[in-house]
């Protein structure tokens, strides 16, 4: 254990008119019943995620996003949780929680009282997790639909039936389409035919280039193009009365292989790190019995210069895991928590699959780029 006094830290202050991440879709539940401090009232609601977006890979790429630059000002925010990145975002978003309650705290995190190391995304089947306790809080859908509202999900047709579908949007019906557009068209149209429906429609489109070519690239600019159109003809045919917000799980930096901090055999930093989880730009340490205390000691002195360096007990006083941490997520915290500040990564290079270790964009930590996400309000939000 490593619960020793916080130190003073110095995090990043969100800006002052952002919104949490974490309020959408209760405000838009509250919209479609005339009540919501944020949106103005609805017959139906629609949010559109559009996975990798941050606030200012938006601002740097207005040229190919004109739509989406016009729709909103530098005021139309929101802030992602943290760690910034899809599993824990996705799920504050369709729960309504922070990660310190839903318990998704991450990438990949340990199971508590065990060697296993598991991936909170795409692990679900392989790992052995179980979508209806891992993830401890329940899924807005689930709620809903049990209540009778019409509740619908528009997404890839390779997340059906999904681990981590199950436990972020359960009680929803799906509707698959593999092109973006396609995909926006059958949300609007369904916001449309189910008065009082809450739908949830999801583009991964511009992450998975951004994760393979980086965000500053020509085919990053060339997808956002796409997608800027598919909101366009989306806002175009939403049905009056229809009221739709665009939104994101995080933002995105490019790290050149250059940037990547490479943990070997023998490292100072490794020594005492039992497992290491989270992502490259927020790393979850897993200490040997007694040793968090010295692995605190050893990253604080090597890496404070480039990143936050953080025990448990900080980590959770300083709030960054929300406001409430149930013991149960407290103990899938790493002991000590390495976010990135400069543009750096960080790979454990003892590993035999270097595949990872070929992604440029990259996401996870405190950064505004990473943590400050457009809302964008559509329709009869706007």
């Amino acid at each position: 254990m490593c619960e020793t006094a916080p130190m003073t830290l110095s995090l990043p202050a969100d800006p002052p008119r952002a919104r949490s991440l974490t309020g959408v879709v209760p405000e838009l539940l509250a919209a479609l019943d005339g009540g919501s401090d944020w949106f103005a009232p609805a017959r139906s609601a629609v949010v559109f995620v559009v996975d990798g977006l941050g606030a200012a890979n938006l601002a740097a790429r207005v040229g190919h996003a004109r739509f989406l630059a016009g729709a909103g000002g530098k005021k139309d925010v929101a802030r992602t949780v943290f760690p910034s990145t899809t599993a824990a975002a996705l799920t504050s978003l369709m729960t309504g929680t922070w990660p310190g309650e839903h318990g998704i705290l991450g990438y990949r995190v340990r199971v508590p009282g065990t060697d296993e190391v598991v991936n909170q995304l795409k692990g679900w089947e392989t790992d052995g997790l179980d979508p209806m306790s891992w993830q401890r809080a329940q899924p807005v859908f689930e709620r809903e639909a049990a209540a009778g509202r019409p509740c619908f999900v528009v997404s890839r047709r390779e997340y059906i039936g999904s681990g981590f579908t199950a436990a972020t949007l359960r009680g929803a019906e799906f509707f698959a389409a593999d092109d973006v557009g396609e995909r926006a068209q059958i949300a609007a149209d369904l916001a449309a035919r189910h008065p009082g429906s809450l739908v949830y429609v999801y583009a991964p489109d511009l992450d998975v280039v951004g994760h393979r070519r980086g965000w500053e690239s020509d085919e990053w600019a060339s997808t956002l193009e796409t997608v800027d159109a598919a909101a366009r003809s989306f806002s175009e045919n939403l049905a009056p009365g229809v009221g739709a917000v665009l939104t994101a799980d995080h933002g995105m930096v490019d790290v050149p292989r250059h940037r990547h901090l490479l943990l070997s055999a023998g490292d100072d930093l490794v020594a005492g790190v039992r497992h290491i989880g989270g992502e490259p730009r927020m790393l979850h340490l897993y200490a040997e019995p007694d040793a968090a205390a010295s692995v605190l000691a050893a990253w604080r002195s090597s890496e404070s210069d480039r990143s936050w360096v953080l025990s448990r007990a900080e980590a959770v006083d300083a709030g960054l895991f929300g406001p409430v941490v149930h013991p149960e997520s407290r103990d899938r915290i790493g002991d000590v928590l390495v976010a990135a500040r400069a543009k750096v990564a960080y790979y454990d290079d003892r590993l035999n699959d270097k595949g990872p270790q070929r992604m440029v964009g990259q996401h996870g930590s405190l950064t505004d780029e990473e943590r400050i996400v457009p809302l964008l309000r559509l329709g009869a939000f706007a």
